[in-house]
Order: structure tokens, then C-alpha cells, then sequence
């Protein structure tokens, strides 16, 4: 066979080859694009900002009986730890050769504590919380770690208000489009 036939040739399979799986797809029908409802249902996240924290509000008086209906079991009545990571105390430690990571001194912004819990808690039913018990357990934990007051009622105004100690300690983001 010559140079020219060969190229034809696989031209040819490489043309079968594709037609065929365009083909496949339509003759079983698999697949389709998401529907808007549909990415709404998985666009949950929540910047560091506040932006994307839904309506809603929760006080810290709510927040300590969801947390000891459903977290207290792993996380420890006042959030000492046990089963589950520890969520208070640590403060002054994270410069120290054993720092204590909590939420109160490691973590730098109080919208991700929200983020986190609707996501992932309680562990044996992640996303099982409503709004109004995500914010009150982020205002008792965010209490316990003595971030907000004891009559605080937090929403995506005042969650995304609060100041984590630690916020300043992160290495910002270098993107020259990211305004800092």
C-alpha cells in the first residue's frame, strides 16, 4: 500500500472510530445536561466572605440544645473533644510547638464553620441540619470559644461579621484578579 492509501485508510478508522461513539451515546440515550434545579441542589458552598450563607438566623440558647441532642456525643459537652476533633479552647497555642487547632484559635473565617457543619455534620447524617441549626450551633461553638455573646443570634450578616483570631496568621491569596 502506498503512503497516500495508509493515510486514507486511517483517516477512515479515525472517522468510524469517532462517528461511532457520537452514534452510542444518542442510541442509548445516556446522559444529559444538568438542569439549573439540579445545580442549585449542589451549589451549597459558602465563601469566606459570607457570600452564598442563605436566610435564616440561630441563637447560641438553640445551638446548645441541637449541640447536645447531636454533637456532644463525639465533641464533648463543651466542645473538649473526645470521639470527634476538639472545638474550643487553644487560644495563644497555634505559635507554640503543640498548638491546639480549634475553631476558636485555627480557624480563619467564621462562614467556613457554617460551610463545614452543613456539609459534613453530624457525622452519621451529613446535610441532615436546617439552616436555622447550622447557625445556632455556629453561634454556641463560636460562644464557647468566647467569639460571640451568651444572648447572640447569628445570621449571614453577623456570622460573616465575626473576626476569628487567627484570620490574620493565613497567607492571603496572591492572585493578582483576588482583591484582598
Amino acid at each position: 500500500m502506498r503512503l497516500r492509501e495508509t493515510c486514507g485508510v486511517g483517516f477512515a478508522i479515525v472517522l468510524c472510530a469517532f462517528s461511532s461513539g457520537v452514534q452510542a451515546q444518542s442510541l442509548y440515550g445516556i446522559g444529559r445536561p444538568a438542569t439549573a434545579t439540579e445545580i442549585a441542589g449542589w451549589n451549597i458552598d459558602i465563601g469566606r466572605d459570607g457570600s452564598n450563607l442563605p436566610e435564616g438566623s440561630g441563637s447560641v440558647s438553640h445551638g446548645r440544645k441541637v449541640f447536645a441532642q447531636l454533637c456532644a456525643s463525639c465533641h464533648g459537652e463543651k466542645g473538649e473533644g473526645g470521639l470527634g476533633d476538639r472545638l474550643a479552647g487553644g487560644q495563644g497555642t497555634i505559635g507554640t510547638p503543640k498548638p491546639i487547632r480549634t475553631v476558636g484559635s485555627y480557624w480563619p473565617y467564621a462562614p467556613t464553620l457554617f460551610d463545614y457543619i452543613r456539609r459534613a455534620m453530624p457525622q452519621n447524617a451529613p446535610q441532615s441540619l436546617s439552616d436555622e441549626d447550622v447557625y445556632a450551633v455556629s453561634a454556641f461553638i463560636l460562644n464557647l470559644n468566647g467569639l460571640v455573646g451568651e444572648n447572640a443570634t447569628l445570621d449571614a450578616k453577623s456570622l460573616a461579621a465575626v473576626k476569628m483570631p487567627n484570620r490574620d496568621s493565613f497567607v492571603g491569596d496572591a492572585r493578582p484578579d483576588v482583591k484582598r
